[in-house]
């Protein structure tokens, strides 16, 4: 694959990014069919380059402080350790949305998970350090009690997600929203997975509803825009809220900014990982 990386992005904002070569697994968009006994026709597929990966982060434990990171596996749930820890509240076992939140608790953000052993962040000690600064087993029960009575730990492989697995942020969407309320906000704000400096107008980002994106080695479907609620009024430095912030994006945006994926094949992403559309089927 060839990439012209002119532009301020460092990549050529619209370049055609072609594949050229026999239709393998990794070239999923591709035709497949054979021309002859073990044969594959030899395809092309053309894609947009829209971006490059700014940033990433995981959520060890749903809710608290996120962990920034220059690489990140991701499977058909994730990345690798993402919000496989949450809380729940006392007395919210039968609810639909149990979790205790930075929404009830703004102080969480101050809480830090880690993973004792980060290349294997699915099998590691997860180890949360409190703002007074003791280090704690996250199973621990002094943790829980800490948070509040009745309060209790759950773990799910899965992932704790409000709606889906990957979460993705463009710079212009942040630049856009932040015109709108008269403010520099950060990408934390928002608990973005994937932060992308994009090509083009503010919130590009809705464009891509519906298509696959390439990033390094993850092919990731955008299944929808990102409903946002009132956690996006809590400054997670300051623990401040400002209703402003949450009344500009339901105004403007229709309660909406960012999007949601899912994995269309699990892969690993970098930061500086270009950006790309796959063409549409058909």
């Amino acid at each position: 694959m060839t990439l012209d990386v002119r532009g301020s992005t460092g990549l050529g904002c619209g370049t055609m990014a072609t594949s050229r070569g026999a239709a393998t697994a990794q070239s999923a968009t591709l035709d497949t069919r054979r021309t002859g006994k073990g044969a594959f026709m030899v395809m092309e597929a053309v894609m947009t380059v829209v971006g490059r990966v700014v940033a990433l982060w995981r959520y060890p434990v749903k809710s608290m402080a996120a962990e920034e990171l220059h690489a990140a596996d991701v499977s058909w749930h994730g990345l690798a350790g993402d919000r496989r820890w949450a809380f729940i509240r006392d007395g919210q076992v039968r609810s639909g949305f149990p979790w205790l939140t930075i929404r009830e608790q703004p102080e969480l953000a101050h809480y830090r998970p880690r993973f004792a052993e980060p290349d294997r962040p699915n099998a590691s000690l997860t180890l949360v350090r409190t703002p007074s600064g003791d280090e704690l087993d996250v199973a621990d029960p002094a943790l829980a009690t800490e948070l509040g009575p009745g309060v209790r730990v759950i773990k799910q492989d899965r992932g704790v997600f409000d709606t889906m697995p990957l979460s993705l942020l463009s710079t212009q969407a942040l630049g856009g929203l932040g015109r709108l309320v008269g403010a520099d906000l950060a990408a934390a704000r928002f608990r973005p997975n994937l932060l992308v400096d994009a090509c083009g107008r503010d919130f590009p980002e809705d464009a891509w509803v519906g298509r696959v994106l390439r990033l390094g080695g993850l092919r990731m479907r955008v299944d929808q825009r990102d409903k946002r609620c009132v956690m996006v009024t809590i400054d997670p430095v300051t623990l401040r809220r400002d209703p402003v912030i949450l009344r500009a994006i339901a105004r403007e945006r229709d309660a909406r900014l960012g999007v949601y994926g899912s994995t269309v094949e699990p892969g690993r992403v970098t930061v500086g990982d270009p950006v790309e559309v796959e063409p549409e089927p058909g």
